[in-house]
């Protein structure tokens, strides 16, 4: 095959112009001539794109690589990695090349393989039970009063078995669904950890992938404090705000570096991440590398979200671990010891895989949602891949607070929806009139309360594009809103109008996902500002010409949804399938709602989407967990 004729059949096969690129200058760095090496690096690179860690060449090999005319260059995988490793910019684990293949036949590029390893070196060293572990009779009363038990009650309390794991390990996940106390749990672990330091004052640090998620984290905090039965020393002792893991780190402004890392370790004795799901693969590995090594480490999050925009699905490859769950011997005793319940629901052994993972914690009790809610339901089956239960659910229109609406065109959807919109944003609208007529109430108060009221309900959309796409459903929104006075006058920087950030600025301290909305200034005369919630209720405004890269956002993509919640939710469907839909997909778009969902779609497209999950390539669970 010439060299020509080689790429061209490649770029027929979805690359893009960034993979052929990078193919053509391993061929060339390689020596030129090596066809087999061109296939590999483009798919790589194609796979990395697409938010791969790695690309697996017998997985390339059976799907796409004998439809590409690939049988031609080598006779089957094994041939193919045979013959890579033989090129001289593809190394083995340990060496310094632009590739690396590792023994399972897993192709990396080598800044995602350098990541995974030192990811996986980290948390490994933290995740053995060290040599002093507390007693665990002296955990007894603290676990006791922060978490009192229900006269009765024999069940085991996951909360509590997380604290115990928190403190007895270095690193824990602490993974559940909607309402199951994430938050309130990790604030009675940091009371748990203060009060074992004794003397010591410990440097804590609170931190979430987004601005809106890090706030959602420090109100959550703060809120849980007032129910912890604890001295007000050790509550005056936990932190008062969050911070997103990039402001952390000591981003750059260009944010290709971080002021802290290896060399320059962050000043933490314990570091809480919250919305884990969300954290990619390199963002991660750099937080971990950035900690000091005896610094404690606590995830929080839900492995069944949609895993992070960027490479990797982290808190997923984690959770392998403990899934099905499993306990050390050791751990389950201790734990009894200190809980006063033996564990239930779980395997108990002596292997070392098994002390591994007794710091993966799944909390199963919602305190959100009652027995009958129906948006616990169908999450539950939706997380289970139960198609036939979850469409039995929504054929009989669904229950409760999840409500089914089958509509088999979206070219009908908008007459459909007018009045769920209408009333939905109608509280909103409210607050911003009351906004403009320069009322004589604190301003702040004002802004929180705009800001509270659009937190109140959401559009979320499958997909960006099409008649049932964020831009659609967004320009719906603002023509029903204006007809009932939002934005008058048509200008593009309307009042009320609400922006999502799409792009980091470090200048600005502006992030991805950031949500701001326009409003006349109360100090400056009423002009026109766009306005963003702050640490400590403290509002930020810009001129709208200053913000980086947005859009309007009544309505939003369910990735983009991820880090918070609202009252109520409509969830629109494409009126036709797409890989893009994932059980991961609905499962987090059901569970932003706190008490209401409303869904449109057809039937046959959410069970396609159920029956499909997510898949990210990687290596970091085998690095884990050796399966």
């Amino acid at each position: 095959m010439d060299t020509e004729n080689r790429h061209s059949g490649l770029q027929a096969a979805t690359l893009n112009f960034l993979d052929m690129q990078f193919a053509r200058l391993m061929e060339r760095l390689a020596g030129g001539n090596q066809p087999q090496l061109v296939l590999a690096a483009a798919l790589v690179s194609n796979a990395t794109g697409r938010g791969h860690v790695c690309l697996d060449l017998g997985r390339a090999w059976e799907r796409q690589v004998q439809g590409m005319g690939g049988a031609s260059l080598c006779t089957s995988a094994r041939h193919w990695g045979e013959t890579l490793r033989r090129c001289s910019v593809v190394g083995s684990p340990g060496q310094y090349r632009p590739l690396i293949l590792d023994d399972a036949g897993k192709l990396y590029l080598f800044r995602y393989w350098e990541y995974q390893q030192k990811l996986s070196l980290g948390l490994k060293a933290r995740m053995g039970i060290p040599g002093d572990p507390p007693d665990p009779c002296a955990l007894r009363e603290p676990l006791s009063r922060l978490f009192p038990a229900n006269e009765g009650d024999e069940s085991v309390d996951w909360q509590k078995v997380a604290a115990f794991s928190s403190a007895w390990h270095s690193f824990c996940v602490v993974s559940g669904g909607p309402g199951t106390g994430k938050t309130t749990t990790v604030a009675k672990i940091l009371a748990l950890l203060l009060e074992l330091s004794g003397t010591s004052k410990l440097r804590i640090a609170l931190t979430a992938p987004t601005g809106k998620a890090a706030a959602r984290l420090q109100e959550a905090i703060a809120e849980a404090l007032e129910k912890i039965d604890c001295t007000d020393a050790v509550k005056c002792a936990l932190p008062a705000s969050a911070s997103t893991i990039h402001r952390l780190l000591g981003a750059t402004r260009s944010g290709a570096t971080f002021r802290h890392d290896e060399t320059n370790p962050l000043p933490l004795d314990v570091l809480v991440v919250d919305e884990a799901s969300m954290v990619d693969l390199p963002i991660m590995s750099r937080l971990v590398q950035a900690l000091p090594p005896s610094a404690r480490l606590v995830l929080l999050g839900d492995k069944d979200q949609l895993a992070s925009v960027e490479s990797g699905a982290v808190l997923g490859d984690i959770c392998a671990g403990g899934d099905p769950v499993s306990f050390s011997s050791r751990f389950a005793h201790a734990c009894q010891r200190a809980c006063g319940f033996a564990l239930k629901g779980g395997t108990v052994h002596g292997e070392c895989r098994g002390r591994s993972s007794d710091c993966i914690i799944q909390l199963q009790k919602s305190y959100r949602f009652s027995q009958g809610s129906g948006i616990a339901y169908l999450s539950g089956r939706v997380r289970e891949k139960d198609v036939k239960g979850s469409l039995a659910f929504l054929g009989q229109g669904g229950s409760g607070d999840l409500i089914w609406n089958d509509i088999p065109s979206c070219h009908h959807l908008g007459e459909a929806i007018k009045g769920e919109v209408l009333k939905g944003f109608e509280g909103y609208l409210s607050a911003v009139e009351a906004m403009g007529k320069h009322s004589r109430e604190d301003p702040d108060a004002l802004l929180k309360r705009v800001f509270e009221s659009f937190q109140g309900f959401r559009i979320l959309c499958a997909l960006r594009d099409g008649l049932c796409g964020v831009s659609a459903m967004n320009r719906l929104a603002e023509v029903l809103l204006r007809q009932r006075g939002l934005g008058e006058g048509g200008t593009r920087w309307y009042v009320g109008r609400p922006v999502i950030i799409h792009r980091n600025d470090y200048g600005l301290r502006l992030f991805n996902g950031d949500v701001g909305i326009c409003l006349p200034d109360p100090v400056e005369g009423g002009g026109r500002r766009v306005f963003f919630p702050g640490p400590g209720e403290v509002f930020r405004s810009f001129h709208p010409q200053r913000l980086p890269e947005h859009e309007t956002v009544f309505a939003m993509t369910v990735h983009k949804s991820q880090g918070s919640e609202f009252d109520e939710v409509l969830f629109v469907l494409p009126d036709r399938d797409s890989p893009l839909l994932t059980r991961e997909l609905i499962y987090t778009a059901i569970t932003r709602a706190r008490r209401k969902v409303s869904v449109w779609g057809s039937l046959s497209v959410m069970g396609a989407a159920v029956a499909r999950s997510t898949e990210r390539l990687s290596g970091l669970s085998h690095a884990l967990w050796g399966e």
